[in-house]
């Protein structure tokens, strides 16, 4: 499913809610015995909910385990995933502040802000892959090696969903993100509308 290329990020971690939110969504979507199938094909437990830095190869292995045995739901599953994912962030990692300093700003100075904060914690969601913001008219980043990649030329939909919340309940409300994905880099360009 990846692609055959290798992973050297074995013992990066990620965090938690890459997983996390992904058993929850399985458990809405499907039932605890669906969610339960996937873990085990994945080889993978379901992480504790206070759960640390979790091992960026588990991460992997379930979200790779979703688009190899649900092919016809697993877009939608990941896209659901990240969006909680956002609202995680948005309620428990972005500061108040922070929140209302960005939306205050003209759209194209709350974007800067806001991908710049989201450069400081790329190691919290791409693990081992190499993130890079390459523009920012239109804002563009990139992940070399995106471990949550389903690879094979599909688009990473987890982090495309994370991208759009986060923009769209920051910056721009119409927010969309067009994600691609191309000799092992993950594209995402993030356009006001």
């Amino acid at each position: 499913m990846d692609g055959g290329f290798p992973h050297p990020g074995e013992g990066a971690r990620i965090g938690p809610n890459a997983i996390l939110q992904l058993v929850a969504v399985l458990d809405d979507q499907l039932g605890g015995a669906a969610r339960d199938g996937v873990m085990q094909a994945a080889g993978q437990v379901v992480p504790p909910p206070d759960a640390g830095m979790w091992p960026e190869a588990a991460c992997r292995a379930v979200h790779l385990t979703v688009y190899r045995d649900l092919p016809d739901k697993a877009d939608a599953l990941m896209t659901r995933a990240g969006t909680a994912t956002a609202d995680y962030i948005l309620a428990h990692r972005i500061p108040g502040p922070a929140k209302a300093l960005i939306r205050a700003l003209p759209a194209p100075l709350g974007a800067r802000l806001l991908t710049a904060a989201i450069t400081r914690h790329a190691w919290t969601f791409a693990g081992s892959g190499r993130f890079a913001v390459t523009a920012h008219r239109p804002v563009t980043i990139e992940i070399a090696d995106n471990p949550l990649s389903p690879g094979l030329g599909r688009p990473c939909h987890w982090h495309a969903a994370v991208f759009t919340r986060l923009y769209r309940a920051l910056v721009w409300p119409a927010a969309r993100v067009e994600a691609t994905e191309d000799r092992r880099i993950s594209r995402f360009v993030i356009r006001p509308r």
